[in-house]
């Protein structure tokens, strides 16, 4: 089962530079979703990869992450 995880950053750049490493982690580019009006990356993962998806979320110190 695929689970969304929606993370929210201080600017732009932080989100480039978080989808970028999703990327390069291996992530297809098709399950991540960036919004740079409000600044959020949404990753749809199946429940397997939760965890490490959401290490490297919190990498860049989101000011939020559901």
């Amino acid at each position: 089962m695929l689970k969304t995880l929606t993370a929210t950053y201080a600017s732009k750049a932080t989100v480039a530079n978080v989808v970028d490493e999703l990327v390069n982690g291996g992530l297809p580019r098709e399950k991540i979703y960036s919004d740079d009006t409000t600044m959020q990356v949404k990753v749809m993962v199946p429940e397997v990869e939760e965890p490490g998806v959401k290490e490297i979320l919190n990498r860049h110190q989101p000011t939020s992450i559901s």
